[in-house]
């Protein structure tokens, strides 16, 4: 018994310690959010702000793009999370619940161009932007995203429809339904959480993205929020405050998305669906 007791301490002071060390970057970004400039460069650092301000993110609401950079930015995830879905759920259900010569090549493919890297499309995707007359657009963001978040859901979804046990198909074909009503009235509803789940990593993959919104944004109307936080950067002397503060208000809505979500991100819901 002492044994068991030694070895649940120890594995919650290992939990703690490494929640210690998964949460202290995120504390000091909100903390030198609150911090005056001088503070934030002066010589010893401080765990609280000694003079507690909200300059940091007035001056980053009222005096900079932020808030048309998120609107931008939520506008692009949203669009793009859901484009997604559309088009990568038919996709994953044919290659896990269909038989056809080549799936396995197909499957694949969604992994390899999944895993190719994202650097070696930036000309050709500006290219293709500026051949559709997109370029400083918002719009030309929500063409070139699905480029690494369609293989992405086609990929993480097939294992989640594969789980889904045949008994439940045979008994709808039994009942009458057909491919389209199975796949959207029967295995979509039991495939929810693993959809909602990759949904919100796909929004988030979006949400945070910089490189490609480098490369083919540069009008100030149309820029997402990263792209506005990195132009806070001038000079030597940083605005760690502006940036922390845009940091932190940009954490929110993935936020607010998980704890809407964590209702639905549950499994089981098969469970007792067939006998035996």
């Amino acid at each position: 018994m002492k044994t068991k007791k030694r070895v649940m301490i120890l594995s919650r002071l290992f939990i703690v310690v490494c929640l210690v060390f998964a949460l202290a970057p995120i504390y000091w970004m909100f903390n030198t959010s609150f911090k005056s400039q001088a503070e934030i460069y002066s010589k010893v650092p401080t765990l609280l702000p000694h003079s507690f301000t909200m300059e940091s993110y007035q001056v980053l609401f009222t005096k900079t793009a932020f808030l048309n950079g998120v609107k931008n930015s939520l506008i692009v995830a949203a669009v793009v999370s859901a484009f997604s879905i559309l088009v990568a759920y038919p996709a994953a259900y044919t290659l896990a619940r269909v038989k056809f010569a080549g799936k396995k090549i197909f499957s694949k493919a969604i992994l390899f161009t999944y895993l190719l890297p994202t650097s070696v499309l930036y000309i050709p995707l500006y290219i293709f932007v500026s051949k559709v007359g997109f370029t400083d657009n918002i719009l030309g963001l929500i063409l070139i995203y699905p480029t690494f978040t369609l293989p992405y859901v086609a990929w993480i979804l097939i294992p989640h429809i594969a789980s889904i046990p045949y008994d439940i198909e045979e008994a709808a074909v039994m009942d009458g339904c057909n491919k389209f009503q199975i796949m959207y009235r029967i295995i979509f509803p039991l495939s929810l959480p693993g959809i909602i789940s990759t949904t919100i990593f796909a929004f988030a993959m979006c949400w945070g993205e910089y490189l490609y919104a480098l490369v083919n944004v540069t009008k100030t109307s149309m820029q997402t929020f990263p792209l506005v936080i990195s132009g806070l950067i001038f000079g030597d002397m940083y605005p760690w405050g502006q940036l922390m503060a845009g940091a932190i208000t940009a954490c929110v809505p993935i936020l607010v998305i998980y704890i809407l979500a964590s209702s639905s991100l549950v499994g089981g819901q098969t469970a007792g669906g067939v006998k035996g």
